[in-house]
C-alpha cells in the first residue's frame, strides 16, 4: 500500500465514481469542470494535496 509523504499512513486509490468515499484510507479525489475535468487527489488522513491531473471530458468524450 502506498502511504502519503506528509503524515505517513497507508492511502490506496481505488477505482470509484464518487467524490467521497466511506473507505477508509481511500485518496478523495474532488473533479471540477465541463469540457476540461481538472482533478485534486489529497490524502484522506491529513488533507495534505498528493496531485493533480487532467482530462478532457463532459460532451466532448462522453465521459462524465
Amino acid at each position: 500500500m502506498a502511504k502519503c509523504p506528509y503524515c505517513k499512513a497507508g492511502v490506496a486509490l481505488a477505482e470509484t465514481k464518487t467524490e467521497t468515499t466511506s473507505v477508509r484510507d481511500q485518496v478523495h479525489k474532488e473533479t471540477t469542470g465541463l469540457v476540461k475535468k481538472e482533478i485534486m487527489y489529497s490524502c484522506p488522513h491529513c488533507d495534505s494535496v498528493l496531485g493533480f491531473g487532467f482530462f478532457f471530458g463532459g460532451l466532448l468524450t462522453g465521459r462524465p
